[in-house]
Parts: structure tokens; sequence; C-alpha cells
């Protein structure tokens, strides 16, 4: 078959210079080999797999030796196959980590503390987003049981309520972990934040600035954070004598969306205002709440916190930003995603050593932040 002539490209000249394309081999031929690296260190590649694989055996190899073999692995670029090693001690060294939500500001901490607790370890996180999603949570779980991760940690929001999701990994003894939901039994371990103790907190600080008239935006009644949070605020007020008015109590809707909080609280805080209530403080069931009520008050004319006082819950990095900046209950949510980590390693560890590991609830204590948008009690109530 005779081959068609190369025709110029329109307007360019045949002299002109043409790109050349350069192909690039498929072959693995490249990589370099222990055997490799025996050849330029002169050891055997028997040697040279004991110390590059960190065997019980090196111990009993000349410092010299090793100093050699690795300055020759150094030399030629060699990176140890992660699949063979794999294949012969069944340890992945890393952990799946999935998010119901990635674009909720409550996860940005958490990952934070994962991340750096795993790489102290030496793990890898292999992270995923469920976008609010159950059967995309149920994929994700499949692919990471076929990735051999050897632990789960699992960032919770008010969807994640069937504990049976997480029973391949109960099955197969994979340690598993969840941070803002707690199961009942000894199946999963969970990390959360006290939530009663936090209600407690941001009611108490409210009450020490002389604020009786106060309005409430609870959070959603699936969350499993709300019941107890409205709980410890309802403990203060009976242990003071401080009476809630019910008709400035608000709660938010049910939202997939995490940011949904925000626009809760603009509508119900020109709720309140449309009902004349006297109100001078205002407890927002989460920051983004918070900052949605200041919003609604500062459009209505209302000064915060001169006229009415805004706390919020969680300490997320924008409330500092805001203008005020946003008091707050903070969760420790870094210390949450470390501690998390912790019970997950100590489960990996338990299961190399063939041992039961124990499943533990923790409940990390909440912190007041006090900034600028809550003051002492002013004469100009929020609907004079």
């Amino acid at each position: 078959m005779k081959s068609a002539p190369l025709q110029s490209i329109k307007g360019m000249p045949d002299d002109a210079p043409t790109n050349n394309l350069v192909k690039r081999s498929s072959s693995k031929s490249n990589a370099v080999t222990m055997r490799d690296v025996a050849n330029l260190s002169g050891f055997s590649p028997a040697t040279v797999s004991i110390v590059l694989n960190s065997a019980p055996l090196a111990r009993y190899i000349a410092p010299a030796t090793k100093k050699k073999i690795e300055e020759s692995a150094r030399k030629l670029g060699y990176r140890p196959n992660a699949m063979a090693r794999f294949l012969r001690s069944k340890r992945t060294n890393s952990v799946g980590v999935m998010f119901f939500d990635i674009t909720d500001p409550f996860c940005t901490p958490i990952l934070r503390g994962i991340e750096n607790s795993l790489f102290q370890a030496s793990y890898l996180p292999l992270m995923a987003d469920s976008h609010n999603q159950r059967n995309r949570f149920e994929r994700y779980l499949e692919m990471l049981l076929d990735r051999h991760v050897e632990a789960l940690i699992v960032v919770a929001n008010w969807l994640f309520v069937d504990i049976h999701l997480l029973a391949d990994f109960s099955k197969r003894n994979i340690p598993a972990a969840t941070i803002g939901w707690e199961f009942p039994g000894d199946t999963v371990s969970s990390v959360m934040v006290d939530n009663e103790a936090g209600g407690r907190l941001a009611l108490e600080h409210l009450h020490k600035l002389g604020h009786r008239k106060i309005a409430f935006i609870r959070g959603p009644k699936t969350l499993i954070d709300s019941a107890p949070r409205w709980k410890g605020v309802q403990k203060f007020a009976h242990s003071v004598g401080l009476e809630i008015d019910q008709s400035l109590a608000m709660q938010l809707d049910e939202e997939f969306d995490p940011n949904s909080s925000f626009e809760g609280g603009v509508r119900f805080t020109e709720e309140l205002l449309r009902r004349k209530r006297k109100f001078t403080a205002l407890l927002a069931f989460d920051d983004l709440t918070a900052l949605g009520a200041i919003r609604a008050l500062t459009k209505a004319g209302i000064k915060v916190p001169e006229q009415c006082s805004v706390i919020g819950f969680d300490d997320v990095a924008m409330s500092a930003l805001s203008a005020p900046s946003l008091t707050t209950v903070r969760q420790p949510l870094e210390a949450m995603g470390n501690l998390a980590v912790n019970i997950i390693m100590e489960g990996i560890n338990a299961a190399q050593e063939k041992r039961d590991w124990t499943i533990t609830h923790h409940r990390v204590a909440p912190e007041l932040v006090i900034r600028e948008s809550t003051r002492a009690i002013s004469f100009s109530p929020a609907d004079d």
C-alpha cells in the first residue's frame, strides 16, 4: 500500500519547524530494582532485601554495610514496590477517611488532625466524600475494602444513622471510628464533643452577662448533637430559675447542605423579629446559624452586641473573621481528629498482634471562646 504524501498545513511554510512527538515507552524495564542496588553496592540481593525492607535480620547486618546499601539505593532512586510489599506483609499502611460532606466548615480542622496524626504514624489517608448520598457512601466503603485499608474513620452527620453500613468492616476485624456520631454497644468507636456541657456553657455565659430574655435557634431534630445540646441549655435554665420563652425558640429544618444553617439563621431570626417579642440575646445551634442571625439583626438595624448579643457553637474558622467576631463554644475539632487516629491505630496494632482491642466512646470537653458578639446587657432590647 502506498503512503499518501504529507500535505503542508495551510498558512504554514513548508520549511517551518514542526513539533516532534516523543513516544514514551510503557515498558517497566526502567524501574530500579533491588538487583540494581545489589550490583552497585556489591552485596547480594538477599542482603539488600533485608536492609531495604527493615527485616528482623537487619539487626545482624553491620552498620557500614547498611550505609552502603542505603546510599546505593538513594543514588539509583530506588523506591520499594508497594504492591510487592503488600503481598508479602498483607499491610497497606493506609486508612480510609470518609466524609459525608467535606464542604462543611466543621470538617476542615478535623481533617487536619487526622492527616497530621496519620503522617506521624507513616500511614496514608485515602479520603472520600459521599456528597451526602447514602449510595455513594456505600460504594466508597466497597472501594476502600477493595484497597485493603487497615482502618476506617468516618466524619459523620445526621444522615449517618445506619450501623449496618459498617458491618463489613466489623466482620473483617477492621478497626473503625466515627467522629460526630456515637453508636450504642461495642461495634464502632466514636469521638464526640460533650454537647450537653457545651449547651450549658453557652447559656451560662449569656446569663452571667445579665441576659434573661434570650432567643434560641435549635438544631435539626434528627441531628445527634441537637438534643443533648438543648438538654444542657434546659438544665442550666432550671438550675438558675430562668424561664425559656417557647415563642422565642425556633428549630432548624432538616437539610442536606451543611451550609444551609446560615440561611436558617437569617430566616428564623427574621421570624423572631416579626413576632415582636423582646430579647436581648440569641443562642444559636452552631456558628453558621449565629452568623446568619447577625446578618438578619444587622439588616433590621439592630446592633450586635450593643442591642443583642449572639453566641454560636463549633468555632469554625470564619467565626474569628466575622465582624463582629463571634463568641462561641469551641469543639476541639483538630484534637478530635487526632484522637480518632489514636483509636484506630490501637486497633491496627491489636489486629497485627492477633489480640482484641477495646471499643471506646470518647466525649471531649468544649471550651467557651469569648469574642466581640456578646456583652453585658444594655437597655436597648432587640425589638425596642
